[in-house]
């Protein structure tokens, strides 16, 4: 049990090391306000490849 426990924190610890500066690297070029922007272009590009794909 101990081991499995030692394993599982080993691999949370990896995981944040590899993925931390990613993500706040992420989280500074892309901000927050910034989300409803992008979300509205995917959705407009969304419907508008269903448009493209019926001409």
């Amino acid at each position: 049990m101990l081991l499995l426990l030692f394993f599982v924190f080993l691999i949370q610890f990896l995981n944040y090391w590899i993925f931390e500066p990613l993500v706040s690297f992420l989280e500074y070029v892309i901000e927050i306000r910034s989300f409803p922007i992008i979300a509205l272009i995917s959705l407009i590009f969304l419907f508008s490849a269903n448009n493209i794909e019926k001409n």
